[in-house]
């Protein structure tokens, strides 16, 4: 009779267990939000990375460095990761009196997770990379394993995987960058910045490919845009995307 009492115990926790994890997979994105009066406050939103789901509309015109981050951090905090302080993963090139600024220079020093971290626990995918280092393959050996940022973890704000090559249309893995594969800007005097996004019109964008597909594979540095306005960035495969990464 013991055994049995013990067996139903069992039974009953395992249970218990196996409902609350399934609550937990199908609950909102709640983490970070400011409870109503009276709720338990929520832990800290982790996730750390996304692709904006949305670019501003103008093509590389982004406002500058500072308009690119504001729009970050309006994003996350629409789902709950306001807590967090977003920078735009954006290079910009020397200008008179303006030193050049390297994308990873401005994202912190990692690690970062995308939202599957934040929603659903740690599943395969939701580490994009440890440090800056693994991200941008600095050595041999971190070239050859590669980060894990690939189609199926660079996700937006919203989880969402972004449309590639071989997906329904439009596609828009075309993520504006400014960068060379190593993360910084480049020297020389052609324009990979659409004017250091503020150009709508004239000049031209590195971009990276959010699903590691065609012209290098390379996440943050794969071709360059015919121009910068919002119907050349969009004929290509683009829509003025670009990656936000939390520096804390």
């Amino acid at each position: 009779m013991a055994e049995k009492r013990a067996y139903v115990v069992v039974w009953c926790t395992l249970m218990l267990a196996s409902c609350l994890m399934l609550a937990q997979q199908n609950a909102p994105n709640t983490q970070g939000v400011t409870p109503p009066p009276g709720s338990p406050t929520p832990t800290p939103a982790r996730m750390t990375f996304f692709v904006t789901s949305v670019g501003l509309g103008k093509g590389g015109d982004l406002g500058g460095l500072a308009g690119a981050d504001a729009h970050c951090q309006a994003l996350a905090a629409a789902v709950g990761a306001g807590g967090h302080t977003w920078h735009a993963y954006l290079s910009t090139q020397a200008r008179p009196g303006q030193p050049a600024v390297n994308a990873r220079d401005r994202i912190g020093t990692g690690p970062w997770f995308n939202w599957s971290f934040a929603q659903l626990g740690a599943p395969q995918n939701a580490i994009i990379s440890a440090d800056l280092a693994e991200l941008h393959g600095d050595t041999l050996v971190q070239a050859q394993r590669g980060s894990n940022l690939f189609k199926q973890s660079t996700r937006n704000e919203h989880g969402q995987v972004i449309h590639g090559i071989g997906d329904t249309p439009p596609i828009q893995h075309e993520i504006l960058t400014g960068s060379k594969w190593d993360g910084r800007a480049y020297m020389d005097n052609a324009d990979h910045t659409c004017n250091n996004w503020t150009s709508s019109s004239t000049g031209s964008a590195q971009l990276g490919h959010s699903d590691r597909i065609g012209n290098g594979s390379s996440w943050n540095s794969s071709n360059a845009t015919t121009g910068c306005s919002q119907a050349a960035l969009e004929s290509s495969g683009g829509a003025g995307l670009f990656y936000c990464f939390a520096i804390n």
